[in-house]
C-alpha cells in the first residue's frame, strides 16, 4: 500500500470511530439528537455530549496518537521492534507520582491535583534518566537508566499500596492504574494539551535522523545528524506524551508496543513514514478499545488499560509466531 493511501485510509478510520464514540454511551441517545446536542444547546442532553463524551473521544485520540507515536520513535532510534514508550520508566514514574497524590490525600484537594502530581513525577524521571545516562551516554545507557528508574518506581508504587492504612484509597489506587477515559472532562483535555503537543513537535522532527540511524550510528554522522541533540529530543518527547497520556489516562498499554510493529511493513519499515501512520494507528486503537469497553459490558466498569492487554498480549505473541515462521 502506497504511503498517502495508508494515512488516508487511518485518518479516515479514526474520524469514523470518533463520530462512533460520540454516539455511544450509557443514556441512550438517538444519533440524530446526540448530534443535534452537540451542536447546539438542548439542556441535559447538550451537557452529556459537550461535557462527557466529547472530552472522552477527544483524549481517546490523543492517549492513542502519543503512544503510538512514542513507540515509534522508540523502535526507530534502539533499531528494535520490541522496544516500547514504557522502557524509560516515564509511565511508571507518572504513575508513582499519582498513586502518591492518591494516598496523600492531595488528589482530593483540586480537580487537576492528580494529572498535576503525575506530570511532576514524569518530570523527574527525565531528569534523572538524563543524569545516569550522561549527556553523550549510548542506546545501551538509556535502556539501563530506564529500566532502572522504572523498577524503581515499581517498587515505590508496591510499598505504598503494601503500606496503605486506608483500604479505600488503596482501591481506588488500583482502579486508577487500570487505566481508563471514563469520567474525563475538558479540564483534563487542557492539562494534558500543551505537555503532549510539546513531544508530538519534538517525537515529529525526528523522522530524518531515525531513518539516518536506521543505517547504523556511523552512517547517520557521517549524515550531520548529531546523535546527542537526537536523543535529547526523543527522551523529553516520549516523556512529554507517555507522562501527560498516563497522568489523564492511567496505565494503557501495548499500544506503542503493537501498532508500529502491525504499520512498520506497510510502510516499508521507514522510521519517517512510520510516526505519521503510528499516531494515526494508534488513535483508532484507543478509540476502538474505548468503545469496546462501553459496548462489551455496559453495566460494568470494564477499564480500559484490562481491554488493551487481553486484545494486545495475544495479537504481540501472534506477531512474533509469525516473525518466527518467516526467519
Amino acid at each position: 500500500m502506497r504511503f498517502p493511501a495508508l494515512v488516508t485510509l487511518l485518518a479516515l478510520l479514526c474520524a469514523a470511530l470518533f463520530v462512533l464514540s460520540l454516539l455511544v454511551g450509557p443514556a441512550g441517545i438517538a444519533p440524530g439528537q446526540a448530534l443535534t446536542a452537540l451542536l447546539r444547546d438542548e439542556g441535559a442532553l447538550t451537557m452529556v455530549m459537550r461535557e462527557i463524551r466529547l472530552p472522552r473521544a477527544i483524549l481517546a485520540v490523543m492517549v492513542g496518537a502519543s503512544l503510538g507515536l512514542s513507540g515509534a520513535a522508540m523502535q526507530g532510534y534502539l533499531r528494535n521492534p520490541l522496544a516500547e514508550p514504557g522502557l524509560i520508566g516515564v509511565s511508571a514514574s507518572a504513575a508513582l507520582g499519582a498513586v502518591i497524590a492518591l494516598q496523600t490525600g492531595f488528589a482530593a484537594t483540586f480537580a487537576l491535583a492528580l494529572p498535576l502530581s503525575a506530570l511532576a513525577a514524569a518530570g523527574l524521571a527525565v531528569l534523572l534518566i538524563l543524569m545516569l545516562a550522561g549527556p553523550g551516554g549510548s542506546a545501551l545507557a538509556l535502556i539501563l537508566a530506564g529500566v532502572a528508574i522504572s523498577a524503581l518506581a515499581g517498587a515505590l508504587t508496591s510499598l505504598v499500596l503494601n503500606l496503605s492504612p486506608n483500604p479505600f484509597a488503596a482501591n481506588e489506587i488500583v482502579f486508577w492504574m487500570m487505566g481508563s477515559l471514563a469520567d474525563r472532562s475538558f479540564a483534563h483535555v487542557l492539562t494534558a494539551l500543551p505537555v503532549m503537543a510539546l513531544g508530538w513537535v519534538l517525537l515529529a522532527s525526528l523522522g530524518r535522523g531515525l531513518d539516518g540511524l536506521s543505517l547504523g550510528e556511523d552512517a547517520a554522522a557521517s549524515m550531520g545528524i548529531n546523535l546527542r541533540v537526537l536523543r535529547l529530543r526523543l527522551v523529553i518527547g516520549v516523556a512529554c506524551v507517555v507522562g501527560a497520556a498516563t497522568a489523564v489516562a492511567g496505565a494503557v498499554g501495548f499500544v506503542g508496543l503493537v501498532v508500529p510493529h502491525v504499520l512498520r511493513p506497510l510502510v516499508g519499515a521507514r522510521p519517517s513514514r512510520l510516526l505519521p501512520a503510528a499516531a494515526l494507528g494508534g488513535a483508532a486503537l484507543v478509540l476502538a478499545a474505548d468503545l469496546s469497553v462501553r459496548l462489551v459490558l455496559p453495566d460494568r466498569d470494564l477499564k480500559l488499560g484490562v481491554l488493551m492487554a487481553m486484545v494486545g498480549a495475544p495479537v504481540f505473541l501472534h506477531l512474533i509466531w509469525r516473525l518466527r515462521r518467516t526467519e
